[in-house]
């Protein structure tokens, strides 16, 4: 039964990973490390088959194997964070408390990024 279940959030961290490639609200890598935690405890060859992927392998196993995430991904992230917390701030309208919460979530992941090794 254990096994079943971290297959599903094996597949389900996957299939919202392939969405976020599609959907710039979605967190593509991080999305697919869970999938790839999912995955080594229930079929490690699927969560090896994501690690090897030429394209979304490399931060995969950067993060896996020493914590480092690229500059160009901290750049990407944080300068995303930012544009959306601007876009937020002056167009949507939301209510101040919840404007500031989500803005406060996004300083955090966006501190997180930011002090994290860089390969």
């Amino acid at each position: 039964m254990k096994r079943l279940i971290y297959l599903g959030i094996g597949w389900l961290g996957l299939l919202m990973g392939i969405a976020g490639v599609i959907l710039p609200i979605l967190p593509t890598t991080p999305m697919l490390l869970i999938s790839v935690w999912g995955f080594s405890k229930s079929s490690p060859a699927l969560a090896e088959k994501i690690r090897a992927h030429r394209v979304f392998g490399p931060p995969i196993r950067d993060w896996q194997d020493n914590g480092f995430i690229s500059l160009k991904a901290k750049s990407l992230a944080i300068g995303m964070m930012s544009l959306m917390a601007g876009w937020l701030w002056f167009y949507s309208g939301l209510a101040f408390w919840i404007l500031g919460l989500v803005i406060a979530t996004m300083l955090g992941a966006g501190i997180f990024v930011g002090t994290r090794p860089s390969a």
